[in-house]
């Protein structure tokens, strides 16, 4: 349970019920992530926007694999294990490769990236690195060191918005006591083409 009050699907009236009949699963369940909002429920809504449009938009040009192993590493780096499991479960139904998805989990625990990244990845992987553990240190050089590595702006502009949204998630979840208790591990959004469209499956 995390450390407030929340209330569940099933006792949800009003905004709160109507929001979560955009976010729930088949069969009416709902994140814990996204149940700690509750008695917001107008911040439920904001993360779910910027949720779906930073990671599950058809906007984006760079692979939602990508965007998850980023994300997935911003939450190693935050010590946010809810965040890891969920979206390592997405990664490996994503990828459809379970030696691959444990390849890419064992470089991004032990910083070991050759072999496993190409040159663009490991470039975005350094950013969301030094963003994450010293953000008031950065300078145009992690922007000209993506360029080199062949990202363009948009697309650095991607891989900004993924690291600075886990740092969000992340939060969210160790400021409030969030567990994978009750979870089940990587569902998301399925519809990238409609950004108001937040049924997780």
């Amino acid at each position: 349970m995390p450390w407030i009050q929340t209330i569940p699907y099933a006792e949800a009236t009003g905004r709160l019920r109507a929001v979560y009949e955009r976010v729930k699963s088949p069969g009416g369940y709902i994140d814990n992530i996204m149940q700690v909002h509750s008695l917001r429920p107008h911040t439920l809504s904001g993360h779910m926007t910027l949720y779906k449009n930073v990671l599950h938009h058809t906007g984006n040009a760079l692979p939602k694999t990508l965007l998850e192993t980023l994300g997935i590493y911003v939450s190693l780096l935050n010590a946010c294990a809810y965040c890891v499991e969920h979206h390592f479960a997405g990664l490996r139904t994503l990828l459809g490769d379970d030696a691959r998805a444990q390849a890419i989990r064992t470089a991004l625990e032990t910083n070991a990236f050759d072999g496993v990244f190409d040159e663009r990845e490991q470039a975005a992987l350094r950013y969301a690195e030094r963003l994450t553990r010293a953000p008031g240190a950065m300078d145009d050089g992690a922007v000209a060191a993506m360029r080199q590595a062949g990202l363009d702006d948009g697309e650095i502009l991607e891989i900004n918005q993924v690291v600075s949204y886990f740092a969000y998630a992340n939060r969210t979840v160790l400021g409030l006591g969030v567990t994978t208790d009750g979870d089940l591990l990587g569902l998301s959004p399925s519809d990238s083409d409609d950004p108001e469209n937040w049924h997780h499956h």
